[in-house]
């Protein structure tokens, strides 16, 4: 089944802008085109950009992602390549998320501390 831009667009959460941008840097190189030269968009695609917003949200460049593709499209002989850089990222987030983690302890202490300084109050 083919989608619209407009229909991924709500489907993803992102722009059609967004879209087109990520289309343009290569990010998309499966998109199909009709023959009035509208994009038509496959559920491959939607894969894709699934994977690209992971890994966008996590931290990592266009540039880096754009690499991902490249090097996917080069074929299996990228496959350890692929898994290193994986690898890599995977080790990024988890210091994120290790690094959010100590933050949310700091606020959370925070909120004890009113909480304690409130529940005196109205004793």
């Amino acid at each position: 089944m083919g989608y619209s831009i407009a229909q991924v667009a709500e489907k993803t959460h992102l722009t059609a802008h967004t879209l087109r941008y990520y289309e343009k840097e290569g990010l998309l190189p499966f998109v199909d085109r009709s023959s009035s030269g509208n994009r038509n968009f496959q559920d491959k695609d939607l894969e894709w950009l699934e994977l690209i917003s992971c890994l966008k949200n996590t931290g990592m460049s266009i540039k880096k992602i754009k690499e991902v593709i490249s090097l996917y499209l080069e074929g299996d002989e990228t496959l350890d390549i692929r898994r290193e850089i994986f690898i890599r990222h995977r080790e990024e987030v988890i210091n994120q998320i290790a690094e959010l983690q100590k933050n949310l302890d700091k606020i959370n202490c925070k909120i004890n501390y009113y909480d304690n300084i409130c529940n005196k109050n109205t004793i």
